[in-house]
Parts: C-alpha cells; structure tokens; sequence
C-alpha cells in the first residue's frame, strides 16, 4: 500500500511515521525546502492543559478591544474576502460555553495521547529533541485573570489533569534566580516542551533514513479523480499515485484541497517568535503570560519568547508592532529580561491553520473513500502531531481509533 502526503510539516511527517511503521510505501509531496515552516518556529510545549478552544464565549469581545491595539495579541484585518467573512460568521457561532464544554475532552485525550506517543518516539527513533515534563506556568497579573485561571484549575482537575495554583512565593521557589512580579500562577504538571529545530531536523533525517520519500520543493497543482477515489496527484514534474492520499498543508490546506473540488473553512493566523540565545537569566520551567499571550520556552541554553494571533491572508510582512508588544510584556511579569526590540532579520513567523471552532480536522473525507484531512491544528499542531498521525494511519488502515475523533471530523462544515 502506498500514501502520498500532501504538505511536510510536523503532521505530514507524524503521518508519515505510522504509516510507515504499519507497513506503509510513503511519498512527502512538499511545497518548499523544508529548512523552515511553522513547526519550526513555535513555542515547542505540548498542552494537555489546553482543552479550551480558540472558538470560545468573551474571545469575541476581547477580540474587538485588541484590534485596536497595534501591539494586542490578537488581530482579525477588516476585509471583504468571503473567506475571512464566512470563517467569521462561524467562529461566532462556535464561540458559545455549549461548544467549550464538549470539546474539553476530546482536546484532553488527543493532547494526553501525543504526550505519550512523543515518549514511544523519543526511545523507537533515538532522536534527542530535548523532551521535558516540567509542567508549563500560567503567570497571571491581574485579579480578573486570577479568578479565570482558578476556575479553570478546578477544571482541569475534574478532566483528571494536574493542575495546581500557585502563589507568587510557592512559584519563586520553582525558579528562585529569576525574578517574578506576579499576582500568582498555575502549574500544569500535565504539560511537556521540546526544541522544535532538533525535533523537525531529527525527524526528517529518521524518515528518509527509513525509505520515506521526501520530495522538497514540490508543489501540488492538480488532484485528479474519479468515481468517488483520487487517483493522482500533479506537481509541475511529475505525477504521483497512491492507494490513499493526505492533505496535511497547513494554512495553505484550502487552496490544495480546491484543488479536488473540497471546500476547508480555514484562517491562517500568524504568529511571531524570536530567540534570546544568552537570556540574563536561565530559566528551567516554560511559562505563558495570561494577559499578554505571550509564550517563554528555555531551548538550547537560550529562550524562545513567541506569541500573537493575526488572522488574515497570507503575506511575509512582519508587523514589528506586534513583536514591540511581544517585547514590552516579558519584563512587566520578569523585571529582569529588559529586552531589545530583535531586528526583522531575526524575527521567524508562520501561519498556524485557524479552523473557525478552534478545533482541528483529522479524518477521511465523505467525498472520497481515499483522501484523508489533517490540519487545522492552530497554535498547538505540534503538540498534537504524534496523536495526528496517528489518528490518519488508524483510518488509512481501517482500523479503530485509539481514542475517539469523530470531534475532529474534516466533514462537520458540509
């Protein structure tokens, strides 16, 4: 049996992987060189604490209040696309408490499941990406997202997660030789973080060493179908087919999956990160910043610091407002990291795939009995990628999911 994978980002290639590993002959089709997407430039935390949607109530009232703020963490660009308009009008829609609550324990079990697929990784490929289960901090400043935070502990511990609040005292002693000034926080013990760069190299590196074929530089330009099957996929050099086909693309997933006749409600939402690779203070634990939505991973002996969500299309602008914003936060929660703004040169951004209820699409399409959709994953592709591909070997293989998906149907917008 033969998969052609559309799209070699941390999903394609987790799919790749136990396809592979059940007995599968596996073709990466990927549109650039693989030296830099955004599987690369991201926070590197795995989120079993994250089991609340982006689609969720006061996301919409606080939206509006960011956007016009330059350096917000959040910015929806006014436009008249029909695409942002109907991704719009069924984000609204999603962002009800009904929604919220159905969807913490299927976000809980697949983040939980790629937990521990990440461990089964780490020892079957040897791979050191730097896997560690400290926990993630969310440092809260203010008594409004104090109260937030307690109840979503309370949450988080009837879901069967390990979660702890914290005062400022109890959380310097977790990290004494940084400086805090913080009204308190919540310690996720469920939560893990890597380096995404050794993770994405290393994984590529394992895939080719095992026979996978990854072909760089190749963009998709035509599906071809019939009778309710793909049967082959174009690129400008050649034609490849396959007994089963993947579209893992993904911000770029809608315009491929066009390709086949197949409409994906989806935003690219870019976000910022940049490195800070002899920090004044080494830091042990990640932590997030509630009110600014800014992301702080220890990686390589520096510091990841990564955030804000621009929903809007395409483009290789980088909004140095949005980094200032990123930039003037760290030092109000840690005085010590007075931060230089970084140059543009030195600022990555990607696009993380935006499904309007927050929720990713992992399954087979009800149009063709062979083509499978994987993408929509937002700010947490990375830490679901293993329970991803996972979920697509599972169904390319007929057999029954190791946890249940029907949640994250690619259909439910038909």
């Amino acid at each position: 049996m033969k998969a052609i994978i559309i799209g070699g980002g941390v999903i394609g290639l987790f799919s790749a992987y136990y396809l592979h590993k059940s007995g599968w002959e596996v073709d990466v089709l990927e549109q650039g060189d693989l030296s830099d997407n955004c599987s690369f430039g991201n926070a590197g935390m795995v989120t079993p604490s994250h089991f609340v949607p982006l689609a969720s109530p006061g996301m919409i009232e606080q939206g509006i209040r960011w956007m016009f703020d330059s350096k917000s963490p959040f910015y929806v660009k006014p436009s008249l696309n029909k695409e942002l308009i109907g991704w719009g009008l069924k984000f609204v829609k999603s962002a009800t408490k009904k929604h919220v609550e159905r969807s913490a324990e299927g976000l809980r079990d697949i983040s939980l499941l790629s937990r521990n697929l990440y461990h089964e990784f780490e020892k079957d490929s040897g791979i050191n990406f730097d896997l560690e289960d400290k926990g993630i901090l969310m440092l809260f400043k203010s008594a409004k997202v104090e109260e937030e935070e307690i109840h979503m502990v309370e949450k988080a511990t009837k879901l069967g997660l390990d979660a702890q609040y914290l005062t400022p005292e109890e959380t310097r002693k977790l990290q004494p030789d940084i400086e805090l000034d913080i009204l308190g926080a919540v310690h996720y013990h469920c939560d893990s973080h890597m380096s995404p760069n050794k993770l994405m190299k290393g994984l590529v590196k394992y895939l080719e060493a095992e026979g996978v074929r990854i072909h760089r530089n190749t963009e998709v330009t035509g599906i071809n179908h019939d009778a309710g099957k793909i049967t082959s996929v174009i690129t400008k050099d050649a034609e490849y087919t396959g007994d089963s086909y993947l579209i893992s693309g993904g911000s770029w997933s809608p315009g491929i999956a066009k390709l086949a006749g197949l409409s994906i409600p989806l935003m690219p939402g870019k976000g910022y990160s940049f490195m800070v690779n002899d920090p004044v203070k080494k830091m042990t634990i990640p932590s997030i910043l509630c009110e600014a939505r800014v992301a702080i991973t220890p990686m390589n002996g520096g510091i990841r610091f990564g955030g804000t969500m621009e929903i809007g299309k395409i483009n290789k602008q980088v909004n140095m407002n949005r980094v200032k914003g990123i930039v003037e936060s760290v030092p109000k929660y840690f005085p010590e990291f007075k931060l230089d703004v970084p140059a543009e040169k030195d600022v990555w951004f990607g696009f993380r795939p935006c499904s309007p209820d927050g929720l990713p699409y992992i399954g087979i399409s009800s149009k063709y009995k062979n083509l499978a959709i994987a993408t929509g994953h937002a700010m947490i592709g990375l830490g679901l990628a293993p329970a991803t591909g996972k979920l697509i070997a599972d169904a390319f293989n007929g057999e029954k999911p190791v946890i249940e998906a029907g949640l994250f149907s690619p259909n439910r917008y038909e």
